[in-house]
């Protein structure tokens, strides 16, 4: 597959990008941000540190290159033929995401060190734009279906969802009950009231 299908050249980048990536994805994993270093991608990659610091010129800029190009992160918005079932694919791929290692790693290292780092927190709301751009077309297909009103918050709508998924996984750490993901998106999209 190309480079371009797996979207690393979409911020632009050196012919080794995807090695560089993979190689900050997996050092995050394993040494947590603190522990991430461009020399450390530099050796694992075998990219020349010069390179990398030309293209990313601190730690936060290379990971948030990364986690937007590359293919451990790699996203395709699914197309199930209605709203429900695209959101449940969409919430299945973000409970994929944090509990199934190395995933889950990078995305709790990175969740934890956006908050302590302005700089990362700036690429971090990069890669969710990006992320939310992505999901588009499963609100505009809903939306041309009737199953959306057209000024629906779409960013709400995810939030709910997905932050449902991050308080139950990394911070209550509760396992998932088989049912999570479509009574999840049965209560945002139908409410918990009692129906008669």
């Amino acid at each position: 597959m190309s480079e371009e299908r797996h979207g690393t050249r979409r911020s632009g980048g050196p012919r080794k990008a995807q090695e560089i990536f993979d190689a900050t994805l997996d050092l995050l994993a394993e040494k947590g941000y603190e522990g991430l270093t461009i020399e450390g991608v530099a050796q694992r990659s075998g990219v020349n540190k010069t390179t990398i610091y030309r293209w990313w010129p601190s730690k936060g800029a290379l990971l948030g290159a990364a986690l937007i190009g590359a293919r451990q992160l790699d996203f395709t918005p699914p197309d199930t033929g209605s709203l429900a079932g695209d959101l449940e694919a969409l919430l299945h791929t973000v409970v994929t995401l944090l509990t199934t290692r190395p995933a889950s790693d990078i995305a709790v290292s990175v969740l934890g060190a956006a908050t302590q780092s302005p700089e990362l927190a700036v690429h971090v709301r990069g890669f969710f734009a990006d992320r939310i751009a992505l999901e588009q077309p499963v609100f505009d297909r809903a939306i041309a279906r009737g199953e959306l009103a057209a000024d629906a918050d779409t960013t709400l709508l995810m939030d709910l969802l997905t932050g449902a998924a991050w308080v139950r996984v990394v911070l209550r750490q509760l396992p998932l009950e088989k049912d999570f993901v479509s009574r999840t998106v049965g209560t945002v999209l139908n409410g918990a009231g009692i129906r008669t």
